[in-house]
């Protein structure tokens, strides 16, 4: 939770006496409990609502309470008798507005969204699914919805906006974590956290306030479509970074809408890999010393990677954030692609746009998760709430970095120093070549930065997938995404047996 305190102001003077100051209004927790059985016939119970948090403030140096300030929506999945030492996973999305149920219902609970895959989406009304293969027959579950997604709310008389900013976020989703653990007696459980885009950065971030402040050290950490540092996705004047950067994904988009013919992905992107840290490097740092010869030749190498037009290459100088390859690489066609999912497409509002915000990926995918929630929480976790489940929101911006003011947004020393202190935590990674919200070849260029030794790299394991940011709308990432999740839970133990 954050440091600051805020005095209740006293009601008016009467008698020329202060009057009492007005008492916040106490709220409690508002779970609902269902007892379930999944197609293996695991016996599990799930606790579903709001966990309200709490500060310890005080006013003019005394204690002035132990004051609600927030309601936190979270699905905890229990198994029933269950074996000492059963891991315990806590997942959240990013956004940052995103809600978990990307994770939840996408990937990880015992129920999926009917949703199905680029080309072959499922219509509406939709609907959901088991999944087999949930993390749920590995580990326990905890989804957390940070302020102002799904239904977390601030208490009456309180502000949103104090939890819209990254310390904030992270001691409030660190003090859920703390907190669901005292309470259901699971210090000694093996700890997992899982967190998707800004996700990843805030676990980790999450992981270093845990240690920090409760000494709680995490066993591992699930990457999924990850950023640490927002330096190489940021297009700004002045860094030539996130342009080498996304080249391997134009490449991989590139290839998936057919511009490669039937040469296989993974030369494609090796390619395009190769290039970028090498020559692309130099071409951008030369700028206007560049021959002409070397002009022309980056010129055409871009083009044989990307399949953009010369003339767009030219006329960018080289320099084209990912919205304006989203409405160019298929204008011929009447088409954008995604940039959440660069494999979706749709036909623009305006086919001479010079870019492309309006996300054909997103659009897609909105419809089944929202159905699937709204019916799932209500008809199976038995959960009641007339708040809007807040899917994807841009309530909580603007977001605040003051934390970071003059400096990128930057966790990775924060990943060195935990790899450091506890020997023993494990990094998942997970990539999707056809992501250009958070592109694979940005999140390697943070590993080969990190200063670590061989021990502590030899702690991740990276897992590459031929799909988008949310990997698992491919039916074959998604049950390669589980393998090796259920694996990396139960280090121990191989996930076909539990």
């Amino acid at each position: 939770m954050a440091d600051e305190t805020q005095d209740t102001p006293g009601t008016p003077a009467i008698d020329g006496q202060q009057a009492p100051a007005a008492e916040t209004k106490d709220v409690t927790d508002d779970f609902a409990v269902r007892d379930h059985t999944s197609p293996s016939g695991l016996k599990y119970t799930t606790t579903t609502g709001r966990l309200v948090l709490r500060r310890e403030e005080t006013k003019d140096g005394k204690a002035d309470g132990f004051k609600p300030k927030a309601e936190i929506f979270i699905v905890a999945y229990a198994k029933q008798d269950a074996e000492p030492g059963r891991p315990v996973t806590f997942a959240f999305n990013g956004g940052p507005g995103s809600a978990s149920v990307w994770l939840h219902l996408g990937l990880l609970g015992p129920r999926l969204v009917d949703a199905g895959d680029v080309g072959s989406m499922t219509p509406a009304p939709f609907g959901l699914i088991d999944n087999p293969d949930s993390l749920l027959e590995s580990s326990d579950l905890v989804m957390i919805d940070p302020v102002n997604t799904g239904f977390s709310r601030v208490v009456e008389g309180e502000k949103a906006d104090e939890f819209h900013a990254f310390i904030q976020d992270r001691d409030l989703v660190a003090e859920v974590i703390r907190l669901w653990t005292t309470r259901n007696n699971r210090w000694l459980s093996p700890k997992y956290l899982v967190g998707e885009s800004y996700g990843t950065l805030r676990a980790v971030a999450v992981a270093g306030r845990l240690f920090d402040a409760y000494g709680m050290a995490v066993n591992g950490l699930g990457l999924i479509s990850t950023v640490l540092n927002m330096s190489t996705l940021r297009f700004f004047p002045g860094s030539d970074l996130p342009y080498a950067l996304h080249l391997p994904t134009y490449a991989a988009i590139a290839h998936y809408h057919g511009r490669y013919g039937d040469r296989p992905l993974a030369d494609v992107v090796r390619e395009a890999e190769d290039y970028a840290a090498r020559d692309f490097g130099y071409v951008l740092t030369q700028g206007t010393r560049l021959t002409s010869e070397e002009y022309e030749e980056a010129v055409t190498r871009l083009h044989q990677l990307t399949a953009l037009d010369p003339g767009f290459i030219r006329r960018t100088n080289f320099r084209w954030a990912y919205h304006e390859f989203a409405a160019e690489i298929l204008r011929s066609e009447g088409l954008a692609v995604g940039r959440i999912d660069g494999r979706f497409t749709a036909k623009p509002a305006n086919l001479q746009a010079s870019d492309s915000f309006d996300d054909p990926s997103i659009r897609a995918i909105t419809g089944p998760y929202s159905a699937a929630m709204n019916h799932y929480v209500r008809a199976e976790l038995g959960y009641e709430n007339d708040l809007p489940y807040e899917i994807l929101t841009a309530r909580v911006h603007p977001w605040s970095y003051r934390t970071f003011e003059g400096a990128p947004v930057d966790v990775s020393g924060v990943l060195e120093r935990l790899l450091i202190h506890n020997p023993d935590l494990r990094v998942h990674v997970d990539y999707g070549y056809h992501d250009g919200a958070t592109p694979h070849f940005a999140a390697e260029y943070v590993w080969a930065h990190m200063n670590l030794d061989d021990a502590a790299r030899a702690r991740f394991t990276h897992h590459y997938h031929e799909a988008g940011h949310m990997m698992y709308l491919n039916p074959t990432a998604r049950d390669a995404q589980l393998r090796a999740l259920r694996t990396f839970v139960t280090p121990d133990r191989s996930a076909a047996e539990q």
